[in-house]
């Protein structure tokens, strides 16, 4: 026993010593981090914990909250709506005046209308009088302009056909007689033509046969006697030749003029078929233009009298418009007349009164109301739906005159104040000048203290005043006593009223 005793207290060695602290130092390590550890967990449930109720308490404190801004929104909401429904009131009354104004405006205008209309149909009238008798001016010129053109269109084809005939006439005798000329001169030609012919041959065979008999001998005599005979020949026959030229040419000439004067018939012919056919389509396009003019011509007599009608209507209607008008008129000018009149006088009676107003009334002319908020207030509660369009029609009307009125109303509000003040002056004064003869009649003796009752006036040691009885005595019948009165001196009075 005592050897183990020893051997549990020997000293350790600084290596276990060492092992042993690391050891104690790991468990303190493990406690702390274990102590950590159950901190860190209480910690996160208690934060949870207060995330939780704070979560809740700002859920229950946000519908508190929310319950009171819906009272105070909804307070503010219906004074919103209160202002809104009167600012509305307001509006739809200044729309009303707008509306009626611009229906004013419009039937103004609507009147504007009728009379430019009026007016406009009395011009259309006007117009159409000036193109009725226009178009009869047009008419009666194209009618006489038509039976000029007639007269001179059925001149000028008599004239004409008078000429063509006369020219036709004319030429079928040149005609005639150039071809009679041309065949008599022909004929005139080739027989003297012939004659000639057989003359100069006979007369050549013979001196050719009298030459050969006489050939060989006189030669030279034939020779110069066939010269002289062909000179003869010659001369002779030159004028003939001439002749025969020229008439050759006039002949040529003639056949020319001829053929010229058919061509120039031929043309005359072709140009009067023309005009012809020119005629009568003048003829049928006249014929249709004239029966158009009839046609609109009974149209337009026919408008004619409807507008003859209808301006007959529209003129007594102008009339009888005219008259209501005329009547409507002077009863207006009349009522505006008064108008001006009564304007006038308020504006002179204006003018006076500006020189008693008070310097306030000049600085402060209108007042802003004479109401107290308490009946302002009943005023605004008043429910809308009381006001009747007449109750509008009115308040619209006395929009314009509103300071004016302010002003009429304060006037007459001062001048009920100063009859009512005058007619208490007047009772005080009335009131003073009793005390004051009652006074001076009792400090005085004149000849109406005399011809009155007075308690002071005494002769003789006895009062002018009658005299009660010493006692009441029944009288007959059952009749009242005379009534006593109390007497009382004006100095008492006086004395007590001042």
């Amino acid at each position: 026993m005592s050897k183990k005793g020893k051997k549990a207290k020997m000293p350790l060695s600084d290596e276990e010593q060492l092992l042993l602290f690391q050891q104690k130092l790991l468990a303190e390590e493990e406690m702390a981090k274990k102590k950590e550890r159950l901190l860190n967990q209480f910690l996160k449930d208690k934060l949870a914990k207060e995330e939780h109720n704070c979560a809740l308490n700002l859920s229950k404190i946000n519908t508190q909250w929310r319950t009171v801004l819906r009272e105070v929104k909804t307070r503010e909401l219906h004074k919103d709506i209160e202002i809104l429904s009167r600012t509305f009131e307001r509006v739809v009354d200044c729309k009303d005046g707008v509306i009626k104004s611009l229906v004013k405006d419009l039937s103004e205008a609507e009147e504007q209308y009728a009379h430019a209309l009026r007016s406009h149909l009395h011009n259309i009238d006007q117009l159409l009088a000036l193109q009725r008798r226009r178009l009869s001016l047009l008419e009666e010129s194209y009618n006489v302009e038509l039976e000029a053109l007639t007269k001179e269109f059925e001149t000028e084809r008599k004239t004409i056909i008078d000429q063509h005939e006369k020219e036709i006439h004319y030429l079928q005798d040149v005609f005639v007689a150039m071809e009679q000329n041309c065949l008599d001169s022909e004929y005139e030609s080739k027989l003297e033509f012939q004659s000639m012919w057989e003359d100069l041959k006979n007369k050549n065979l013979e001196e050719k046969h009298f030459l050969r008999l006489q050939l060989e001998h006189t030669v030279e005599d034939l020779w110069r006697r066939f010269q002289d005979a062909l000179k003869n020949y010659t001369d002779a026959t030159e004028d003939r030749k001439i002749a025969f030229e020229t008439l050759k040419a006039k002949d040529e000439k003639s056949c020319k003029e001829i053929e010229a004067q058919m061509k120039k018939i031929q043309r005359l012919q072709d140009s009067i078929i023309i005009l012809k056919g020119k005629i009568m389509v003048h003829g049928r396009e006249s014929e249709e233009q004239n029966q158009d003019i009839r046609e609109d011509k009974e149209l337009v007599l026919v408008q004619l009298r409807k507008l003859k009608a209808q301006r007959t209507q529209a003129r007594g209607i102008s009339q009888e418009n005219l008259v209501k008008l005329t009547l409507e008129s002077n009863a207006t000018l009349k009522a505006l007349r008064k108008i001006v009149d009564k304007g006038e006088k308020v504006l002179k009676l204006a003018e006076i009164c500006r020189k008693f107003e008070t310097e306030e009334e000049k600085v402060l002319p209108f007042y802003s109301s004479v109401l107290t908020p308490e009946e302002q207030e009943n005023i605004e509660k008043i429910d809308p739906e009381e006001f009747t369009e007449e109750l509008g029609k009115v308040i619209m009307d006395y929009i314009g005159m509103e300071n004016f009125w302010k002003r009429y109303n304060k006037v007459k509000l001062e001048q009920l104040s100063l009859q009512h003040r005058r007619a208490q002056l007047l009772e005080i004064n009335e009131k003073l000048r009793e005390m004051l003869k009652q006074y001076l009649d009792g400090i005085s003796v004149s000849d109406e203290v005399l011809s009155q009752l007075s308690p002071r006036f005494i002769v003789n040691q006895s009062s002018n005043l009658p005299q009660p009885p010493s006692m009441p005595t029944a009288r007959p019948g059952g009749q009242k006593p005379p009534a006593t009165y109390n007497i009382i001196e004006a100095a008492h009075v006086i004395a007590h009223i001042l």
